[in-house]
């Protein structure tokens, strides 16, 4: 095994036009044009380990990919990660393993709720976590975040009161919070499971970007504290850790069996099998040798997060970094440049030649808002930067 991978690895340019990419090939129906520079859908333009593309090669030399079991090692791997990296330790029986994040949480309204009963979710934040509450015919509760001095926080006292006013039971949670980079302390962790556990609430934790953490952050894991147990579902998976999220598959840990078993009752019922050969044999070994890479490629996203500051700070003033503690997604505060969401759209699109996620589409209080995905080649990354600082000039 290699002692690390230097910068240069990651600076390749891989050419994905032409893969069937979403990032790549879907950018003219994204944006109306295909020659922006992509840095919008969540997932990187690096190559993933050597040692799952090896064991992907390996797997299909054998010439049958029928239905498959999940094997014991698979489990394994799940337990033996999450008490290396996260000092948390999982009983076998607690883990579901799922067609992604976004369809457990989907499961998890249609599990936990009833048609007309309401859950809260905590905008700006990933966009799915809307439709698994309207898409399901329940109520939508928002409860968001509030920027105090540059830095978003939860707004508990808001929190509290839409527990009380709608009745609600469950709570969407993104932790680190996609898109605005938040790090959640254990303090702020500890005051939401103290709330959760007055009104009998549950959790729903989106930690799939847990392991993709700044330096100077630490990353707790809400099911790892007093608490927790009876209230709190996890997502965790290697997807966007080893940039691996188009073979589908994620896994729910969830220590209450109650809740378990609600949950795993609604993906029976769908009747959507997940075990496919090569998304198991690409999960277990990312989570088994993928760790030497993921460390390079944190220095790697540091750098460029730290570089992005920097030309921001020097080049474009008009644009302000939400200082970013976690995740390969940067925020950007683009309201100095008195845009409203169509122009600033239209801006960076056909004038920037840029194509970002517009912050509008993570809830009204992302407006003037513009989220950059930075999983990419640095040398992109400051490309886009310049595109941008080329039109405003």
């Amino acid at each position: 095994m290699t002692d690390g991978f230097d910068s240069g690895y990651f600076d390749r340019i891989i050419q994905r036009a032409g893969t069937n990419s979403t990032k790549y090939d879907g950018r003219q129906a994204m944006f109306g044009k295909p020659d922006v520079i992509p840095a919008w859908v969540a997932d990187m333009d690096f190559p993933a380990p050597p040692a799952v593309t090896e064991a992907l090669i390996e797997r299909a030399r054998h010439p049958v990919y029928g239905y498959t079991l999940y094997p014991d090692s698979l489990f394994e791997a799940v337990i033996d990660w999450m008490q290396r990296r996260h000092d948390w330790t999982v009983e076998r029986e607690w883990i579901v393993m799922c067609p992604g994040v976004v369809p457990s949480l989907n499961a998890t309204v249609m599990a936990l709720t009833k048609p007309g009963e309401s859950t809260i979710i905590q905008p700006p934040v990933y966009f799915p976590f809307f439709s698994a509450v309207t898409q399901m015919d329940r109520a939508l509760v928002q409860n968001p975040l509030k920027l105090e001095h540059g830095r978003y926080v939860m707004d508990f006292d808001h929190l509290e009161q839409c527990i009380c006013d709608a009745k609600a039971r469950l709570l969407l949670f993104c932790s680190p919070h996609n898109p605005v980079g938040r790090v959640w302390s254990p303090a702020e962790l500890v005051q939401l499971l103290q709330i959760a556990g007055q009104h009998d609430l549950v959790i729903f934790s989106d930690e799939i970007h847990a392991d993709l953490i700044y330096p100077g952050n630490q990353h707790t894991v809400l099911a790892t504290l007093e608490g927790s147990a009876d209230r709190v579902i996890t997502a965790m998976a290697p997807s966007k850790t080893f940039n691996i999220p188009g073979l589908n598959l994620s896994a729910l840990i969830i220590p209450d069996k109650t809740l378990r078993k609600k949950i795993t009752d609604v993906f029976d019922t769908w009747h959507v099998s997940v075990s496919n050969p090569f998304s198991i044999t690409a999960f277990e070994t990312a989570y088994r040798e993928g760790e030497v890479w993921l460390e390079s490629l944190r220095v790697y996203l540091r750098d460029t997060r730290d570089c992005v500051a920097t030309f921001l700070t020097e080049h474009l003033p008009q644009i302000k970094l939400i200082p970013s503690e976690g995740t390969y997604l940067l925020w950007l505060d683009c309201r100095a440049l008195s845009m409203n969401d169509a122009d600033l759209k239209h801006f960076f699109i056909h004038q920037a030649k840029v194509g970002m996620s517009p912050g509008v589409l993570f809830g009204s209080e992302g407006s003037g808002f513009m989220r950059l995905n930075i999983g990419a080649p640095r040398e992109i990354i400051m490309q886009v930067l310049r595109n941008i600082q080329s039109a405003l000039s």
